[in-house]
């Protein structure tokens, strides 16, 4: 029986993902690597999570970028 892959992103909430991303990269760092209006214009938390849990394709971009960040 094969064994697939261990998901990285089991159990991480999106919250600590983009707090993560914040931290390491910084606002302007997320807007340079993700064209997304809302890391640009007065960013917060709040309401980038408003809008990637709203917006699948932008979601999957954070993500992406996440895991990426964490092979570093």
């Amino acid at each position: 029986m094969t064994q697939s892959p261990k998901n990285p992103l089991h159990g991480i909430t999106l919250e600590a993902i983009l707090t993560l991303l914040v931290a390491k990269l910084g606002w302007d760092g997320l807007a340079q690597r993700i064209d997304i209006r809302c890391f640009k214009s007065d960013p917060s938390i709040k309401s980038s999570l408003t809008f990637l849990r709203k917006t699948p394709w932008a979601r999957e971009k954070v993500e992406a970028l996440y895991i990426q960040t964490l092979k570093g």
